[in-house]
């Protein structure tokens, strides 16, 4: 399977938020994680960089704030 961990990005530190994510959707300043058999999940972040090969996404926040 080839699900991917989301780490996120503060100042100076990362911090994995979600693995086994199957599915990221990005709408404006939110960023959409979805796993298998869970509800989907946002936090206001945006992009900085996406490793296929290590199935690995990494997020910075807009507000410093995670909030399921």
């Amino acid at each position: 399977m080839c699900q991917a961990k989301i780490i996120l990005l503060h100042q100076d530190k990362s911090e994995t938020i979600m693995e086994d994510v199957t599915h990221l959707k990005v709408e404006g300043e939110e960023v959409w994680l979805s796993r298998f058999f869970e509800p989907p999940t946002s936090i206001r972040a945006t992009v900085k960089e996406a490793d296929f090969l290590k199935h690995t996404v990494i997020l910075v926040p807009l507000d410093g704030n995670w909030q399921e």
